[in-house]
């Protein structure tokens, strides 16, 4: 069976090798630091706001002359340049080389804003890895500077999307993306705990005016939500974090379920083995496949539609053809397929 790699819990991610942790609590930046262990050299994702700038800093001074610090414009803000700015300064202050990578983060039809950032993003990430390695420099590791509260939004945010266990499982905490380690080491610390930190350094930072943009459903989370259940909730930064965890906990095992089947019913996967499991395990199978070998995500009607063409697929010539993500699936012989849609130029 061709190796196919596990993937992140974001919707419509690349394929990636998710490392899950479970166990979550809240820490301060001095003990996230203590246990943030990467392998060396290390690129620090900069944006310039203060969970980033937090990250470079602190890195630069734990491993002088082993960090170097990645900068994305996505091309979506006037406020760029002073972005790009901010992160020149604090670089030459750090003494730590500065890669700088442009992309156009502009959504196509059907794809949400956050899910194109983050896929431009990454693509920026592996090209300026990829850019270091034929300068005969190396990245061992990416650091991204989400935090607690991060992590809550994406929580929220997956419940109001109806979303699966994996999706639930809000962001991980280690994982490998096209052969990159990347860590999140401010997983357990608080936004406000990050500020307080950084302002006894002395280090200033730029805010993102489009995190007051209330059109954007995670600056609502973030403004009006969060604020009214650390009200009610004060510990809720903990317990849901830990409700994550067990999510990330029970995907695990779904995953590793349907490992086992994609074993029995082959890449691609034969129609008549399909039809031999039960309906959710099918499901199970085929999401697996689909995110692993494609790094795509069905949706739950494509999902549902998909499972019923399946069980009625009972002769040679049954075809089935379904949109499935940015593709299509299609029958070829006795195998079930994945075709990507070439995706428009902007």
């Amino acid at each position: 069976m061709p190796a196919c790699k596990a993937t992140d819990d974001l919707p419509n991610s690349s394929p990636v090798l998710r490392v899950p942790e479970w166990g979550h609590r809240h820490c301060s930046v001095e003990q996230a630091l203590d246990v943030f262990a990467p392998a060396l050299p290390l690129a620090v994702a900069c944006s310039a706001g203060a969970d980033s700038t937090a990250l470079l800093w602190a890195c630069a001074q734990r491993w002088p002359g082993q960090v170097c610090a990645f900068h994305v414009d996505h091309g979506l803000q006037p406020a760029a340049s002073v972005f790009a700015q901010h992160c020149a300064q604090l670089c030459t202050r750090l003494g730590v080389p500065l890669h700088l990578r442009a992309v156009d983060a502009r959504k196509l039809p059907g794809q949400s804003p956050e899910d194109a950032a983050r896929r431009a993003r990454y693509w920026a990430f592996a090209s300026m890895v990829e850019q270091i390695r034929q300068q005969g420099g190396v990245v061992a590791s990416i650091a991204l500077a989400q935090h607690a509260n991060d992590q809550i939004e994406t929580l929220l945010l997956a419940l109001a999307r109806g979303a699966g266990l994996r999706g639930l499982s809000a962001m991980p905490r280690t994982w490998v993306r096209d052969g990159i380690a990347y860590h999140r080491p401010w997983l357990d610390v608080s936004r406000q705990d990050i500020r307080r930190w950084l302002a006894g350094q002395g280090v200033t930072f730029v805010e993102d005016p489009s995190n007051d943009d209330p059109s954007f459903l995670r600056n609502r989370i973030r403004q009006q939500v969060l604020p009214a259940l650390t009200q009610c909730m004060p510990q809720c930064l903990h317990t849901f974090a830990r409700s994550s965890a067990h999510c990330a906990q029970a995907q695990q095992l779904l995953d590793d379920l349907a490992a086992m089947d994609l074993e029995q019913v082959g890449v691609p996967p034969r129609i008549t083995a399909l039809q031999t499991l039960a309906t959710h395990r099918q499901a199970n199978v085929l999401r697996h496949w689909l995110a692993t070998c494609h790094g795509v995500i069905p949706s739950a009607a494509q999902l549902d539609e998909l499972l019923r063409q399946i069980a009625h697929c009972r002769t040679r010539g049954h075809a089935v053809h379904l949109k499935v993500a940015t593709g299509h699936c299609q029958r070829q012989g006795d195998a079930l397929h994945w075709y990507n849609i070439p995706t428009p130029t902007h």
